[in-house]
């Protein structure tokens, strides 16, 4: 079942291609809630294979609220674009859509492991990944790329903007007591404040939330 409508997408080969797609998907990201009952969720992640020559994308579908594993799909594809930190979405995304391809009924909800509109150009692998799906997404990444914040207080479930200048981009969120946060920014058809509650809702004894550890070990090689 194609997830992209069985349209063909021309995947770029440079940065200054990559970048011009940017420009010109970014708004078409949906800042505000519009996602209908979840009952599943599902993680993405990607690793390599061959030296880097091969891209191996994994997606594990999880029940919700309960956090079961339902379903599960690898993908391998030919690793198309370099290494260039901003521009992640273009090395991954072919991979993570044919594994996508690969369930039987696409996810409600995605977390994915990087970046949403926490980005230089407020695009994003969370915010792309929704875009050509038009499947509702969130950013959870495990590094800061872009923002400045405030002091985090310590409690689980407590966070702070994530601001580039004047403009909120994501959340600072500690999702264990005294334990590095997470970044969470808005991917697709989902506003701050309701990724933040469902990072939280899939969270549960680790920093990470599930969907991101089950998709780590399928992905990794």
């Amino acid at each position: 079942m194609r997830r992209t409508g069985g349209r063909k997408i021309e995947w770029p080969r440079d940065v200054a291609s990559a970048r011009a797609i940017q420009e010109t998907l970014r708004s078409r990201v949906e800042r505000e809630d519009r996602l209908g009952p979840v009952t599943t969720v599902a993680g993405i992640d990607v690793g390599f294979e061959a030296a880097g020559r091969t891209t191996r994308a994994a997606v594990v579908l999880l029940a919700f609220p309960g956090l079961e594993p339902v379903a599960q799909a690898i993908s391998r594809s030919p690793t198309r674009f370099p290494y260039v930190p901003g521009y992640l979405s273009f090395r991954e995304l072919p991979a993570v859509l044919a594994a996508l391809d690969r369930l039987a009924e696409p996810p409600d909800l995605i977390l994915c492991d990087g970046q949403g509109l926490a980005h230089p150009r407020r695009f994003g692998l969370a915010c792309h990944l929704g875009v050509l799906t038009d499947i509702p997404c969130i950013g959870v990444a495990k590094s800061r790329l872009i923002g400045t914040h405030e002091d985090l207080p310590p409690d689980k479930g407590r966070w702070v903007p994530l601001r580039d200048g004047d403009e909120t981009i994501g959340a600072v969120l500690r999702t264990r007591t005294r334990v590095s946060p997470v970044y969470v920014s808005i991917g697709h058809r989902v506003s701050l404040a309701t990724a933040i509650d469902y990072t939280l809702r899939c969270t549960t004894r680790y920093r990470l939330p599930e969907t991101t550890r089950h998709a780590h070990r399928l992905a990794s090689p």
